[in-house]
């Protein structure tokens, strides 16, 4: 379990292996790795959890001797924990600092970023990681509002985004936090890392899936995926051409209102 988070994942996964069978957990978030400690605790004998960022996958393998492997599960962005958790700095609808990080041992945070980039290199990251199209706008109200007094909450920057884009569906900063966080944790770039990492470690017939959340991450999994088909080692198992993404179910969607634009890829090593 790449993202381990809360420990959902790998309980679920736990309660469906058999006795012998082993999960290993990684997180960068220390608190995440608490919360699922105690959540997964009746699983001590069968359950490892390793405080680390995907990226470094490949090195938590070897150092674990854990391979080859089953499965890997990758579930990305924000868990409920951290997006939950005003301090955390991840949500434009509770006043909190601007941080998130992922994980404490990232050196950049968000307020940093708004406070001393220059419009240019704000914009472009909006364009970028936020597929932002009001991203000159919201780089030059960012600037100008800084310019009186730094942005120092989340609060403070949604307003700000909100008072030169209009309002429709989404509330107006969701690109801008979305690009923000991408940016503070280098999150495509481990993303590469992590999948191009698990699949040497899978054994024959050993799965990859991969639960993504906007169009940036989905892209890169497509990209991945369709490089290890192309060398002849990977076959895709998904819906219909078995290429295509497996979406949640009305009924889960009811359930698990985040889960609305997951989509899930499955890639298969050769047997």
């Amino acid at each position: 379990d790449a993202t381990l988070g809360l420990g959902g994942h790998s309980e679920a996964l736990l309660n469906k292996l058999s006795a012998q069978g082993k999960v290993l957990g990684l997180d960068a978030d220390p608190e995440a790795l608490t919360e699922a400690g105690h959540r997964l605790g009746a699983h001590s004998g069968r359950f490892h959890a390793v405080r680390s960022n995907f990226r470094s996958l490949g090195a938590v393998l070897e150092k674990e001797g854990f391979f080859p492997l089953t499965g890997a599960l990758f579930d990305l962005g924000v868990s409920s924990l951290q997006l939950d958790k005003p301090s955390r700095g991840f949500s434009f609808m509770r006043e909190g600092p601007l941080d998130m990080r992922l994980g404490p041992d990232a050196a950049l945070t968000a307020e940093q970023i708004v406070n001393r980039w220059p419009a240019e290199q704000i914009a472009m990251l909006l364009k970028e990681f936020g597929e932002e199209p009001d991203a000159d706008k919201i780089a030059r109200a960012i600037v100008s509002r800084r310019a009186k007094k730094p942005l120092t909450t989340t609060l403070e920057l949604a307003e700000c985004v909100e008072s030169v884009v209009p309002r429709t569906g989404h509330h107006p900063a969701t690109r801008t936090f979305q690009a923000l966080r991408i940016a503070v944790n280098q999150e495509l770039e481990a993303l590469t890392r992590g999948l191009e990492a698990a699949v040497p470690y899978l054994k024959n017939g050993g799965r990859l899936c991969v639960i993504t959340f906007h169009s940036l991450e989905d892209r890169i999994v497509k990209n991945v995926f369709a490089s290890f088909v192309a060398q002849g080692s990977c076959v895709y198992l998904g819906k219909g051409d078995a290429k295509s993404a497996i979406a949640p179910s009305p009924e889960e969607i009811a359930r698990n209102p985040r889960s609305r634009s997951a989509k899930l890829r499955v890639l298969e090593k050769k047997r």
